[in-house]
């Protein structure tokens, strides 16, 4: 069990945004649209200051807030390539739905 208090019912996922550089942004939340309307507006991650978001292209449902960070941490060592296999594959079975 996670040492990190979280609520009950409560689906935490780990997501990425693609920035108008074609950059991808990973970060943690119980409301992946949400927080990406966030991240238009300028509210949230300095990341987007000198490139604005443009697109949630991944979503991964998490058992809880403990394992959505350490999903997170783990995308993020990976290499672009790799962080861009992830995209590929979630619109892939989008359209496959």
């Amino acid at each position: 069990m996670s040492d990190i208090p979280t609520e009950p019912g409560k689906t935490w996922s780990v997501y990425l945004v693609r920035a108008e550089n074609g950059a991808l942004y990973c970060g943690i939340s119980d409301d992946p649209p949400r927080r990406f309307t966030q991240h238009c507006s300028g509210k949230g991650a300095r990341f987007f200051h000198s490139s604005p978001a443009q697109a949630l292209v991944y979503v991964e449902a998490c058992a809880d807030k403990g394992a959505a960070l350490r999903r997170e941490r783990a995308i993020k060592s990976l290499a672009k390539v790799a962080k861009e296999r992830l995209v590929l594959t979630a619109t892939m079975e989008k359209t496959d739905s």
